[in-house]
């Protein structure tokens, strides 16, 4: 689900580090024909974390501080994305999940901990269905896996609709336009998961909501229930941002879910 541009801007301006802006740790990785850009924090276990739609990794700048003292966190600007530039017209969560499995390969890493919020957070879901060997165990935060009106809040769904019907024939002129829309029809269009490749997850899953979030409540237990062994965690008076709206909690909750056994 795409992020609102606005709460991204509000937590991105008040962030202490720059992340995404980091020049004296950021570099590109040649992936799958196009350059991901990474910024590396910390030490330790690897701990992937992979932002939503039309944002970068500065979504996560409440919670690297906090994780970047136990693990090494890797963060990437999804293709299409942040300074991850994609000219292709059209992408899938697929290839982005593959993306990332060829990230952690050409860095040397055999396996990381995932952590996914929105549209990352399909993404993790994905990384543990295709490529279950390089997830450890993954969190995911505001996740859908079908693009229909039963995934979402009342009225969510409505608003794409009509953006959707609104725009559905123009024709966009600049590269920033085209790239926009191609994100916007990324999540009208997708994903579209089934249940029986959620049965495949093995690795351990804690599947995360805000309470009244844009994904329906019965969508996030449904993620939930068909992934085998796995936690949920219905973040109380929290929208879609969980990790931001109440980031102690998340952090310490996510961090305990990682590191028990």
């Amino acid at each position: 689900m795409a992020l609102i541009p606005q709460l991204i801007a509000a937590f991105s301006f008040a962030q202490k580090t720059h992340y995404g802006k980091n020049a004296a740790v950021g570099k590109y990785y040649s992936i799958r024909g196009i350059k991901l850009y990474v910024e590396e924090y910390g030490s330790g276990q690897p701990l992937l974390m992979i932002h939503g739609n039309g944002g970068d990794m500065s979504a996560f700048s409440e919670n690297v501080p906090y994780f970047a003292k136990k693990y090494r966190v890797i963060l990437v600007d999804s293709r299409s994305q942040g300074k991850s530039a994609d000219p292709n017209p059209y992408i899938t969560f697929e290839q982005m999940a593959d993306d990332f499995a060829a990230l952690l390969d050409a860095m040397h890493i055999s396996k990381a901990y995932i952590l996914g919020w929105s549209d990352g957070g399909i993404n993790a879901i994905l990384m543990a269905t295709r490529h279950p060997d390089k997830v450890i165990k993954l969190a995911s935060t505001g996740a859908n896996i079908t693009p229909d009106a039963a995934a979402f809040a009342d009225g969510a769904w409505a608003g794409s609709k009509k953006y959707y019907e609104q725009n559905k024939n123009r024709k966009w002129r600049t590269a920033a336009e085209k790239n926009a829309w191609k994100m916007f029809m990324l999540d009208w269009e997708q994903p579209n998961i089934k249940l029986a490749e959620l049965h495949t997850i093995k690795c351990p899953a804690l599947i995360i909501a805000g309470d009244h979030d844009v994904i329906a409540d019965q969508h996030t237990r449904l993620i939930q229930a068909n992934i085998p062994g796995s936690k949920l965690w219905i973040v109380k008076n929290s929208g879609h941002g969980t990790l931001i709206e109440h980031a102690t909690e998340f952090n310490n909750r996510v961090d305990t879910f990682f590191r028990g056994k």
